[in-house]
């Protein structure tokens, strides 16, 4: 699944450096999509015409983003028939246990928290990318 992008919707720079560090590290060569957030990854995952971006594999997605939450953002793709079945993974340090609830009865498909040791974090964001992009099957 190389060729399909991996949107990344992270608002902290170091947790975005972090995050695209991890996926070298772990050797995954898809192309990652930055957007900083929820008004950018809306724009990216809805834009029309000439602007239509490629859908991407999976969407990680921080919960805690400026001008549109993450959380918003998750009801939203769900809500559309164009985006309802696509990967979507929250990826937050958020430890409360309302936002993980409120995630999964969104329609998370996944919820990782992410590990403050950075060895720890390049061995998640690994298996993220081992699962999502080569082992999972999408339905388009």
């Amino acid at each position: 699944m190389e060729g399909k992008p991996i949107l990344l919707v992270e608002d902290n720079p170091d947790d975005e450096l972090l995050t695209l560090r991890a996926f070298r590290q772990s050797n995954i060569r898809n192309e990652i999509q930055v957007v900083r957030d929820g008004a950018e990854a809306l724009e990216y995952l809805f834009a029309e015409g000439e602007a239509r971006n490629p859908r991407p594999a999976v969407v990680l997605l921080d919960l805690n983003l400026p001008k549109i939450s993450g959380l918003e953002v998750l009801r939203r793709i769900r809500s559309s028939p164009r985006t309802q079945r696509l990967p979507v993974v929250i990826l937050t340090s958020s430890r409360l246990e309302e936002d993980l609830i409120q995630s999964y009865d969104l329609g998370a498909n996944s919820y990782v928290r992410k590990p403050v040791d950075f060895n720890e974090f390049v061995t998640a964001v690994g298996r993220l990318g081992v699962y999502w992009l080569l082992l999972n099957e999408l339905p388009y």
